[in-house]
Parts: C-alpha cells; structure tokens; sequence
C-alpha cells in the first residue's frame, strides 16, 4: 500500500486550480511496473499458469510449477468455480490423457482438479459436463500408474463423488465400482485406506448428517465444518436429493459381480480378514488405519444402513474379530463395537 501511494504521488500532476483541463493520460508507464505494484488478478495468473501446464516445450519442472501454483489458487472457491468461465476444465482434463505428460504431470493435475471439487457442488457439476469418470477410475490402475498417481486420484474421485447423486449413479453405468474393489488389495496401503474412506464416505446416509439448506455447515465424515457459499451450493439448497449417496452405493456394496461371483463387500470383508500383502517386499499385511476405515465402513452398513451379512460374511468377520482381543483399537465406541458384533451371530 505503501509503495502505491508512493507510485501516485510520483506520477500525478500537481493542480493549477482554476478551469484548467485535466491532465492526459500517461503513456509511457510500464504495464509490468503496474502488475508488480498492483498485483494481476487471479484470473489472470490462472491463464497463465494452465498456458505453462499444457506447453509440451517447457522444461517438466517448469510446468509442475505452473500446476502447484494453480492448486493453490483454486484452493479459493470462486477461483474453483471460474474454471469453467476460464474455459479451463478441458485442457486441464486433457492433460491426464496426452502423450506429453509424465506421470508426474498427471499427478499433479489430479491435485488441481482435485482441490478445485472439494466441497463445490457446482466445480462438480461443470467438471462431470466432460466425462471424467473414465479417465480418473484408469488412473487407478497399477498397471500404468504410479502409487502417487493412484492415490492423488483417488482424492480427485473423492472430491467428484462426495454427496453427488449423479456422479455415484454413473458409476453402474462404466462399471466403475469394480475399480474400487480392485483398490482394496493395491500394493500401496495408503490407496487401500483412501479406498475405505471413501467408501463410508459415501455409504453414510444423508439423513446423517446436518440439514444442508438449515445448516450454515456441511459436516462430512471428512471435514469437520465445511461452510456453505450460496453460489456454489445453488443444487445443493435447492435439490436435498442431488447429495444422496447412501442408496447406489449400498446398491453396489451388494450387488453380485458376475465376473468375480461375489460383491463389492465380500470383497471389502476379504481385503479386512485376509489382506493381500503390502510393503515393497509384501512384508506387511495388517495396518492400523486401513482396518480402521474398513470396520467403520462395516458399522456404517449395519447401524446406519440396518442391513444384515450374509453367512459367510458373518464367518469371515468371525475369524477377524476372534482374533482382536483389543476392543477400542477401531475407534468404536463400547456401543457402536456390540452392535457390530452383534451382527456377525
């Protein structure tokens, strides 16, 4: 502020008083000294930073930059939504697909997008327009795919799918689910507990939660308080519905394979009492905040859902829990653990 003033003092015309006409205009000011007193807008830096990103001949250390910096900028809700005003979606889309990008290109893309849908029903809106379902359930494939690359996309996916109907419901349609139970025996754990979470995430019902259009918070099971911008949450308000993610996801969660011959929670009580090992030499096969995630998945789809395991369900959660002997290592309560067990008689 300082500097400005400064600049305005130095640059003005002193007045003659009187009728005098006023001064014309300065010509010969550096617009680059104006940006660097003033600042460009947002909107301006995000042009620029995607013109870097999607520029095959820049150095890749150069166009990571570029990215990290437009993460940060759609960190900002407004920024996030003026995505599609900035006609930004689709070039940001292409680059997870284009022959010019590293891996580590793709990855950090998913953090933009990622970070631009957290808690933004209407970036979610404008980013499903282009189809991107497809392209970030591939990006879960070990195959093809770093354990960085997978990870961050599943925090893309969480931030698409969390209370919107729509996107979950589309999953049925490009069998989509199916790359999620391929997630739950991933080499890497940390995208088998992203995997876990999300699923509760999902499954947990929205009578559960705070009213939307009543509350001035969102509380989800992963944020604490996530605060409501009428511009962005316009569906939201308006259609209680369009948040629902409870009922296609349990669809899922029962819903037999015909290739695998089982479901999705078979496959999740599976990857909870007979994990498929981890760790670079696959030394490791149990973690604390996987089976975390798993178990308050399972109290979700008894207590919350009120569904019943099917027999041999019950026998496989048996033989996990049997061999527990502490029972606060979930993070149930002593109410919330009896009525799981429960479940399994």
């Amino acid at each position: 502020m300082e500097s400005l003033l400064r600049w305005g003092i130095e640059n003005s015309t002193p007045s003659s008083g009187g009728s005098a006409p006023p001064p014309a205009p300065r010509r010969d000011l550096d617009p680059a000294i104006i940006d660097h007193i003033l600042g460009k807008p947002d909107a301006q830096l995000m042009k620029e930073a995607l013109e870097v990103a999607v520029d095959d001949a820049k150095a890749e250390d150069a166009r990571l930059a570029a990215l990290d910096d437009l993460e940060m900028l759609v960190e900002n809700i407004d920024n996030a939504n003026d995505l599609k005003k900035l006609k930004m979606w689709e070039p940001l889309q292409k680059l997870l697909t284009a022959s010019g990008s590293t891996d580590a290109i793709k990855t950090q893309t998913l953090w933009v997008i990622g970070t631009a849908l957290q808690n933004n029903p209407a970036a979610q809106q404008a980013y499903l327009t282009i189809d991107p379902l497809p392209t970030l359930l591939a990006s879960l494939s070990p195959a093809s795919c770093s354990a960085q690359m997978r990870s961050k996309a599943l925090y893309t996916l969480s931030g698409l799918l969390k209370h919107n109907a729509v996107a979950v419901k589309q999953l049925v349609d490009i069998d989509g689910w199916t790359a999620f139970r391929g997630a739950l025996e991933d080499s890497n754990i940390n995208v088998r507990r992203k995997t876990a979470f999300l699923l509760n995430t999902l499954l947990v019902p929205t009578s559960d939660l705070p009213d939307s259009a009543s509350s001035p918070d969102i509380h989800t099971p992963s944020s604490a308080a996530a605060p409501v911008h009428a511009n962005s949450h316009a569906s939201m308000l308006s259609d209680p519905d369009s948040v629902s993610t409870s009922g296609p996801t349990l669809q899922a969660l029962i819903a037999e394979n015909t290739v695998e011959g089982s479901s999705l929670l078979d496959a999740v009580i599976s990857a909870l009492s007979e994990p498929v090992p981890f760790g670079p030499d696959g030394e490791s096969e149990r973690d604390v905040d996987f089976e975390d995630n798993v178990v308050r998945l399972l109290h979700t789809y008894v207590a919350q859902c009120r569904k019943e395991f099917a027999g041999v369900q019950k026998h496989g959660l048996r033989g996990y829990f049997g061999d527990a002997k502490d029972d606060n290592r979930w993070g149930l309560s002593a109410d919330e653990l009896t009525a799981l067990k429960s479940a399994m008689t």
